[in-house]
């Protein structure tokens, strides 16, 4: 192992930085490919002769395989080179976005998608495995600062992007534009990359990856059709049972192995722990607007896609200048009332949009999501940075890849509870309103002829009481940061470092 992590001096100093562009290459078009096709799916549709539930797959398949092949990735760090992971990532992400641009037919556009996830589910936890391991604990929070530009800004401005191309020109566009950068990427970690994480050539326990796949799918699949089709959906309820029971086996199965799949043992770190629980909720809660503003735009208030995308933009830019800024603080203060500060904004903003209406301003909505946005940029990175300083060096990979399957997981359940909470409270507004059933499809369609405000309203009801619920859930969260202590550096055998400079909490 080339282990840089000591690196000292000027000359030295510099391999860092093209091997931190390669990764960002790599991870801004990953983490773009998670919201590109969003807005593009009516087009595709419409080119391609397919259907609204077919074409979603082009959604929920790329974050099938993101997902279940996330926890299988501290595995393949151990057993392959840096360099050997990120080309293998990069280039089935390359082909799978090259059969996407030619696709003829669906099923080919399909194919390419889920080879697309299949690269981008293993450069994710990688990049910042690397960062683990290349830059000393006092300078973590700059670097992992500048990758913040892929992981918050890239699918954040998927939408927007997406919403240009296809009003400009065709959908394949989209995948012509990420090709040569993938190519640059591919080509500068060739050159620049080395390998800068452990190997201990461990053995593929295959009935971990079997209980990984049937657990974290079922759970990911059914929490993504649960706010569609409902919970009590029969395919969904079989989808979460199994899920559950195959993820149980799995983490048990995990404690009796000598060298675990996925190693949970990273939980009994209590920083790790406290952090990972409040990045989960504020993940949840970062999903609410991610959801909620674009029904509250598009399907209430008639506003365009693109202008949709384009009220969200300054947010997604602000987030992208933060995040160096954020991360150069937290090496400076720590991730404690960088978070608390964070918090209090996004409880603040969240509730104001619980208070939405017909008549609620494009400049006020603007104003009020760049905001929340500037309360996210000061969270996001210093809570998983402190939670990834308390674990010895040895649990990088592991730590990484729980915290971005997590991150996944309960992406997938907050996109189905503020789902499925708006849908009930508008249900249940319109009930008490008119007596009309969501089921009556007729008794709707006189009603949007004759008293469409009613409809509007019972929407924006929904939305609110969602929006109340996600501010909720942000207090839970300032609650918790309360408790976040300054994380002590360990090496691979858990020992505490001796460092000029901690990245924690002062005093």
């Amino acid at each position: 192992m080339s282990d840089l992590t000591g690196i000292q001096g000027p000359d030295e100093q510099l391999k860092r930085g093209p091997i931190l562009f390669a990764m960002l290459l790599g991870a801004f078009v990953a983490f773009l490919n998670q919201t590109l096709l969003n807005v593009a799916l009516p087009s595709i549709m419409k080119e391609l002769h397919t259907n609204e539930t077919t074409v979603q797959w082009l959604s929920t398949g790329f974050m099938l395989v993101n997902g279940v092949l996330m926890p299988i990735t501290a595995y393949l760090m151990a057993k392959f080179s840096t360099r050997q992971i990120f080309i293998t990532g990069m280039s089935l992400f390359t082909l799978g976005t090259l059969l996407c641009a030619i696709s003829p037919t669906f099923a080919v556009l399909l194919g390419g998608r889920l080879v697309q996830a299949a690269g981008a589910g293993i450069m994710m936890p990688l990049l910042s495995v690397v960062i683990l391991n290349i830059y000393p604990i006092e300078q973590r929070g700059r670097a992992m600062g500048t990758i913040g530009l892929a992981m918050i800004l890239a699918p954040a401005i998927g939408p927007t992007l997406s919403g240009f191309i296809v009003e400009h020109y065709n959908w394949r566009v989209l995948f012509y534009i990420i090709l040569p950068i993938s190519f640059i990427s591919i080509l500068v970690g060739i050159k620049f990359i080395k390998n800068v994480t452990p190997q201990s050539n461990p053995g593929l326990d295959l009935p971990s990856v079997a209980l990984s796949t049937v657990g974290f799918g079922g759970l990911l699949y059914g929490f993504s059709d649960a706010g569609a089709k409902g919970w009590s959906d029969p395919v969904v309820t079989v989808c979460l049972i199994a899920g559950v029971i195959a993820l149980l086996l799995f983490v048990l199965r995990q404690f009796k192995l000598e060298t675990p799949l996925l190693e949970f043992r990273v939980f009994q770190y209590n920083m790790y722990t406290l952090n990972s629980i409040i990045l989960i909720v504020v993940n949840m809660a970062m999903f609410s607007g991610m959801i909620l503003l674009p029904i509250y735009l598009q399907n209430t208030r008639g506003i365009s896609a693109l202008d949709s995308g384009l009220l969200m933009l300054p947010g997604a830019i602000i987030m992208g200048i933060m995040s160096p800024i954020t991360g150069f603080l937290f090496d400076k203060f720590g991730a404690k009332w960088l978070s608390i500060t964070g918090l209090a904004i996004t409880i603040v903003t969240t509730w104001e949009f619980s208070r939405l209406s017909m008549t609620t301003s494009y400049m006020h909505l603007i104003f009020m999501y760049t905001f929340r946005m500037f309360g996210m940029s000061l969270l996001m990175m210093p809570i998983q940075t402190a939670a990834l300083n308390d674990i010895p060096q040895k649990l990088n990979a592991h730590g990484t890849v729980m915290l971005n399957t997590l991150r996944t997981v309960f992406g997938a359940i907050g996109t189905a509870v503020f789902i499925t909470l708006y849908s009930s409270e508008m249900k249940s507004y319109l009930h008490d309103m008119t007596g009309i059933s969501m089921d009556d499809k007729a008794a709707l369609g006189r009603l949007a002829m004759e008293a469409p405000e009613v409809l509007a309203d019972a929407s924006i009801y929904g939305t609110n009481y969602s929006f109340i619920v996600a501010a909720v859930l942000s207090a839970v969260a300032l609650v918790l940061a309360l408790f976040i202590k300054r994380s002590v550096p360990k090496d691979a055998r858990g020992v505490p470092l001796k460092v000029g400079k901690l990245s924690g909490e002062r005093g």
